[in-house]
């Protein structure tokens, strides 16, 4: 049997596919993608066992078969042809031939029943998110999600969609990321931990979408439908801490400050900050903040001095300068407030501006101890 696609629409999707293949698997099959062909329509399928992505695409075809291509040399193969119509030739011997206007490839194939099944979603329930949002939400959360694997459900995001909006929320336990839409609700309280992997996949694809993503999900496992593609994964198990519960409620020192130039001079003090702990502290007098860092085992040492608008008592205060830096690299409004109480109390980080009326973006640091 044949069937015949373009080579562009065919490697596009299958690029998007490729980022949920692992360079090592356990099992040979998962390097391959599966090509499920019913008619007009090709659906192709890359799994690692805890995600699965799936494309559609239309083709011209008559029968029906499954089979399963080897990725990495279809991907290769693809990459360096220029737009034209591709004929897929799928013999008895196991092999497919690929014919091109230049020449012909020919490529083993495997059986597609060898390929594992998708998850399927039993007593799934549904709720709708603008592609825009869920990126947005995505890519203002993750980076502050950890790495700890005696902590899983701190390597994930957390999904919460209520009557009031929605919430999304990432920690490590020394940086907490909210990020809370009001714009998009759901009749009953729904919560779910999405592990990261699945995650960056979605942002790579979303980051230029402008569709609606339909999410199915159950205590288990979770689905995304959107344009041709839906992806399927396990969920992380567990309850997620109480957050709410770390979020200082009295911050009476908010200090107002240029977004870019805070994190330009906090990038450029920390790297005189100490390699291990990578320390930087603020002292902020009147309308002035002075950020410096010092290295004693090798003498080094830079200060900057910075006007800013400021209400509150002269307070001095030490973070962690990787976290700050990650949290101001990933607000767009070009002023930002930090709200502080105490020394030893974490600091909340925040817009002062939103890019939307619906959004509320909410970033905790906690502080680390000065050496006096």
């Amino acid at each position: 049997m044949k069937f015949i696609v373009s080579s562009s629409l065919l490697l596009k999707n299958i690029q998007i596919l490729g980022g949920i293949l692992n360079t090592n698997n356990t099992l040979p099959i998962l390097d391959y993608f599966l090509f499920e062909i019913s008619k007009n329509l090709l659906k192709v399928t890359a799994s690692d066992l805890e995600s699965t992505l799936s494309a559609d695409l239309e083709i011209e075809s008559n029968e029906s078969i499954t089979i399963a291509v080897p990725a990495k040399l279809l991907i290769e193969t693809l990459k360096t042809f220029p737009e034209q119509p591709l004929t897929f030739n799928i013999l008895e011997n196991n092999t497919i031939e690929i014919n091109s206007n230049h020449g012909k490839y020919a490529l083993a194939y495997a059986k597609g029943d060898e390929f594992p099944k998708t998850l399927s979603i039993s007593d799934a329930s549904t709720s709708i998110i603008s592609s825009q949002v869920l990126y947005q939400a995505i890519n203002t959360t993750i980076f502050a999600s950890g790495n700890d694997d005696l902590r899983p459900v701190m390597s994930g995001v957390f999904f919460q969609f209520s009557n009031e909006g929605s919430t999304f929320v990432a920690t490590d336990a020394h940086k907490l990321v909210r990020y809370v839409r009001t714009d998009f609700k759901s009749d009953k309280l729904v919560e779910f931990i999405m592990p990261k992997k699945p995650l960056n996949i979605l942002k790579g694809i979303l980051v230029n979408g402008q569709y609606d993503v339909n999410i199915e999900y159950n205590e288990s496992n979770a689905k995304f439908i959107f344009s041709n593609l839906s992806l399927t994964c396990r969920l992380i198990d567990g309850k997620y801490p109480n957050y709410e519960a770390v979020i200082p409620k009295e911050n009476p020192n908010i200090l107002t400050i240029d977004r870019s130039i805070f994190l330009n001079s906090t990038k450029r003090v920390s790297i005189f900050s100490n390699k291990t702990t990578h320390q930087i502290r603020l002292k902020i007098v009147g309308n002035e903040l002075v950020i410096s860092a010092e290295d004693l085992d090798y003498s080094n040492k830079a200060e900057e001095r910075l006007s800013c608008n400021y209400d509150g008592d002269d307070i001095e205060i030490g973070f962690n300068s990787r976290f700050l830096t990650e949290m101001l690299s990933n607000i767009s409004s070009d002023e930002v407030k930090l709200e502080l109480s105490l020394p030893n109390r974490a600091g909340i980080l925040t817009p002062l501006k939103s890019d939307s009326d619906a959004e509320e973006i909410t970033m905790l640091v906690m502080p680390v101890m000065l050496n006096s």
